[in-house]
């Protein structure tokens, strides 16, 4: 519901201003990839594995905070909580440049991270405040597309800042800038989408009450449990993606450029389902997208184990994964959050958390594993995309299709 001080926002303005609040966090795990050798060098670490853990902090913290403000949002509005958000990440940023211990910098890093959940679980809640449905997905993949310049652009402006600036400080430092950017941007645009009759009692009751509905409602907690795993496998790669181009394929000066001509698949992938999601239908998309994971795999693993992998071939396979990966992603976030428009705060908060702490977890047991070749990544993509198709059949069985999708073909 718009607020009086301010007016409507088009659609392309919104739509815009959520795929920034979504970037947000993505850029900051992508921007400081570029700076992981150089933190295990200047704080002596043992093993270079370790500096993934300044990508796990950032993760953590988000996935913590976001069972906080969902119910914060439904009570007092989005917009609020949003800007209580940003100056926490803010704040956290000035941090994470002065720290002067590795224990310093990932505890600077988990606020900064509790920061940046305020933007990114609201951002879904916004938009399920103005769109339902197979509406939602279609925004959802649009934002997508905006969301996606923040991945694809920050290892290579990382790259920059490490290349002119005399510290990897001054990538944090950067991050502060963006994100008081936002800051503004939110303060004088963005009005409050949560009407005020859908506003919630903030007691432990109310809160314990909508949670329950998040994990009881089938579709909700059976979808939930999917995307966690396949973003868990999504994030093994950018856990581990640094060291893939430098160790594997000796690429090291070319990791920003091939990063994001594999994070641009993402990109393509949302275009294609906003144009696919009315005519076949979230679930057929999500389940096509898994399916799609499955094999690419397969067939990768089988080229690693008879000595024919390469950077052309990774480069193909690792980026149909990536775009399969992005096929689904939008489709399982409106399938989970479909289900749940009368409480899409506090629900937004519970499919975050749980997803962001499992992938996150996940995504770091794969980057631990990492042996100087692709095969852990390859095998982890495999196991966990079929963990997740078995779950969503058995999500919807016999499959029940929701309103905004296509009912079964006859024969299925």
């Amino acid at each position: 519901m718009p607020s009086r001080t301010h007016p409507a926002m088009a659609f392309g303005e919104f739509v815009c201003l959520i795929g920034a609040c979504m970037a947000l966090n993505a850029v900051s795990i992508d921007i400081m990839l570029p700076a992981l050798p150089q933190l295990s060098s200047e704080f002596g670490l043992a093993n270079t594995n370790l500096a993934q853990y300044v990508v796990a902090a950032f993760l953590i913290g988000t996935g913590i905070s976001m069972l906080f403000y969902g119910p914060l949002a439904d009570r007092f509005g989005r917009k609020p909580v949003i800007i209580v958000g940003l100056v926490l990440f803010i704040f956290a940023g000035i941090l994470t440049t002065v720290a002067d211990s590795f224990p310093a910098l990932l505890v600077a890093r988990v606020l900064q991270g509790v920061g940046a959940g305020a933007p990114r679980v609201l951002a879904i809640s916004v938009a399920r405040d103005r769109y339902a449905g197979a509406q939602m997905a279609r925004v959802m993949s649009f934002a997508t597309m905006v969301f996606m310049v923040g991945p694809v652009l920050a290892p290579s402006f990382g790259y920059v800042i490490l290349q002119t600036a005399p510290s990897w400080r001054w990538v944090f430092g950067t991050l502060a800038v963006l994100g008081g950017a936002l800051l503004l941007w939110v303060m004088l645009r963005l009005p409050e989408t949560l009407s005020p009759d859908n506003r919630l009692t903030l007691t432990v009751r109310a809160v314990y009450s909508a949670y329950r509905q998040t994990w009881t409602n089938r579709r909700c907690a059976g979808y939930m449990l999917a995307l966690s795993l396949v973003v868990g496998a999504h994030m093994g790669f950018i856990f581990s993606s640094k060291q893939i181009f430098d160790v594997v394929f000796q690429s090291e000066k070319l990791y920003p450029i091939l990063f994001a001509a594999i994070a641009l698949m993402t990109g393509a992938a949302a275009f294609a389902n906003s144009k696919l999601v009315r005519r076949v239908g979230m679930r057929r998309l999500a389940v096509a997208g898994l399916q799609g994971i499955i094999v690419i795999n397969i067939f990768h693993l089988g080229l690693d184990f008879a000595g024919h992998e390469s950077l052309p071939v990774f480069m193909l396979l690792q980026g149909a994964s990536v775009f399969t990966f992005g096929l689904l992603a939008a489709n399982l976030n409106a399938m989970v959050m479909e289900p749940m428009g009368h409480i899409a705060g506090t629900a937004s908060s519970m499919v975050n958390f749980f997803s962001t702490i499992v992938s996150t977890v996940v995504g770091l047991l794969i980057g631990q594993m990492f042996n100087g070749s692709v095969i852990p990544l390859n095998l982890a993509y495999v196991v966990l995309a079929v963990a997740s198709l078995v779950i969503a059949y058995y999500t919807e069985k016999p499959p029940q299709y929701a309103s905004s999708d296509l009912p079964p073909p006859s024969g299925e």
